[in-house]
Order: structure tokens, then C-alpha cells, then sequence
């Protein structure tokens, strides 16, 4: 599940670039933990922009975002995502997750 090369980060790209054994084992490791469980494509990718959402990472959230919409996501569920952080991590901190949410949308 790779984005399209132009999606990439200049920066996760010079990573490759700089260390590729590095990133060839870091992305093995992520795609040994998708593998490790029943979950399915849609539903690790909601998993993962809850997690990045959880834990404030905008550039996270925006990569699994586009991720997430390249696994058959929709946008009505991307927003519920971002939506159902309310209760947990409060109302401002999740209008600055759908804020990350609409960005990759609005695209």
C-alpha cells in the first residue's frame, strides 16, 4: 500500500536516499505488523490515522489519510474518524485532526 511517488515526503524519500537498509527494515517491520493480525487493508488504515490523530502527528495523519483512501476508505469515514477522537482527546484537538483530514481531501 505505497502512495504514488509525488505523494512521498522530500523528507522520506531522502531517508531511502541516506539509508536505505535502514528504511528497507523499518518497512518491513510495518508491513509485518499489518500481516500479524485479521485486520483488513480499510481497516488498518483507520487504525493507523486514529493512532496518528491520537497522538498529534500532522504529517502522520496525512499519510494515512491518503493511504487509507487508496484502501477503499471513504471520505464520510476518514471524517468519522477524526470525529470519534471528540469524547477521548477533546473538541478543539479534534477539529485540528479533521482540519489534517480535510487537507488531504480537499486535494
Amino acid at each position: 500500500m505505497t502512495a504514488p511517488k509525488d505523494k512521498i515526503p522530500g523528507t522520506y524519500q531522502k531517508m531511502h536516499e541516506d539509508f536505505p537498509e535502514f528504511m528497507q527494515a523499518y518497512e518491513a517491520m510495518g508491513q509485518a505488523t499489518r500481516q500479524a493480525g485479521p485486520l483488513s487493508d480499510r481497516e488498518v488504515a483507520m487504525v493507523k490515522l486514529a493512532i496518528s490523530i491520537g497522538a498529534g502527528l500532522q504529517g502522520g495523519a496525512h499519510s494515512h489519510c491518503r493511504k487509507a483512501l487508496q484502501a477503499g476508505c471513504t471520505p464520510e469515514e476518514l471524517r468519522h474518524v477524526a470525529i470519534l477522537a471528540a469524547p477521548t482527546i477533546g473538541f478543539p484537538t479534534m477539529m485540528r485532526a479533521k482540519s489534517w483530514v480535510e487537507d488531504v481531501l480537499s486535494k
